[in-house]
């Protein structure tokens, strides 16, 4: 079976054409090939001599998922895409359009082992990772559908992003230098993988790191989220504060607001307690409440915002999106799987 070529970073393709005998730059082209002439067949790298593209062809493939769905809210223009993989597995990405550009929501694995109550992506647990060409190939099919430019990235679609640690490093550095997505336009959410925080720390990136924090009491995150029970609260926040240190990037802490459970007065005082006086952010959500969970959307989101503000809390409501279609992560490969099993 013929490799694909496609996710291959610029060391890599500097390899490849030097073991087929070709000099460095000839690797640069075929990067260049890749991902920012969005190639879609080796025979039509049209710098490379007849003898070179069948050398390729005789080793390689350049081979792209398949969008199988897409879904588009009339309102706002927010737009889930199900991709298939070549294993017969589906993803999902969404765009979202906003005044500085068109942001991408991608997955990184395919289903989900965090467990989170009131996600979608979590119901079935964990398939398997993602490659770094799978999520690139995120961008790759929304640009080609689309016809623009995507112009941010955020890493917050199924999965979580530090349980496939290298291959989302991979991606990232890729859709740097080969799309052209400068890293501070990169954000990418976690639920509080320690050790994938640390690492991320010394990577040297300027990416914007989130965790989902959504209660600031042990138990009540726990309760929530079960990886809470393995990494400590007091933990995480050592760690966030360190990679704040280490980098100089400020935080965002995601907060969806759940109706009765953690949108109280007591949380309000937690979180001024938590971020009072320091430079990161905190970014409320309006809950996609999903019919698996007994968790709803709060009637408190104004009031929150509002009370938080006034403590001097740098906070503000994410614009809700993508209200008319399947918009909580992973509801459409969910429908799909279930339309597969009652043909």
């Amino acid at each position: 079976m013929k490799e694909n070529i496609f996710g291959k970073d610029i060391n890599e393709c500097i390899k490849l054409m030097k073991d087929l005998g070709e000099p460095k730059y000839r690797g640069h082209q075929l990067f260049q090939w890749l991902y920012e002439k969005k190639c879609k067949d080796l025979n039509d790298m049209t710098n490379f001599s007849c003898q070179l593209r069948a050398k390729l062809t005789e080793k390689y493939v350049l081979w792209h998922c398949r969008i199988d769905e897409i879904q588009k809210d009339s309102q706002d223009n927010t737009t889930k895409y199900l991709l298939e993989l070549y294993d017969g597995q589906y993803i999902e990405a969404v765009l979202m359009h906003y005044e500085h550009g068109a942001s991408l929501c991608v997955s990184t694995q395919v289903g989900c082992n965090m467990g989170c109550k009131f996600c979608a992506s979590t119901k079935g647990g964990k398939i398997r990772d993602l490659s770094a060409a799978e999520i690139l190939d995120q961008i790759y099919l929304v640009e080609d559908k689309e016809k623009l430019r995507i112009s941010n990235i955020v890493i917050m679609g199924i999965g979580e992003p530090l349980e496939n640690y290298d291959e989302v490093i991979k991606f990232i550095r890729i859709a740097n230098t080969g799309y052209g997505i400068g890293q501070r336009k990169i954000s990418l959410s976690t639920c509080g993988i320690i050790p994938g925080i640390q690492a991320l720390a010394e990577e040297d990136l300027q990416i914007n790191l989130a965790i989902s924090l959504h209660s600031v009491f042990p138990d009540r995150r726990k309760a929530l989220m079960p990886i809470a029970s393995k990494y400590d609260f007091e933990a995480l926040m050592e760690a966030c504060n360190a990679y704040f240190k280490k980098t100089g990037r400020r935080i965002t802490y995601e907060y969806a607001l759940i109706d009765e459970f953690n949108d109280r007065d007591e949380d309000i005082i937690g979180l001024v307690k938590l971020l009072k006086g320091n430079q990161n952010h905190l970014n409320l959500i309006g809950l996609n409440a999903i019919k698996e969970s007994q968790y709803k959307e709060s009637s408190r989101a104004g009031y929150f915002l509002n009370q938080l503000e006034k403590q001097g809390i740098n906070v503000t409501m994410r614009r809700k999106m993508g209200r008319e279609i399947d918009a909580a992560c992973g509801q459409l490969r969910k429908k799909r799987y279930e339309d597969k099993v009652s043909v």
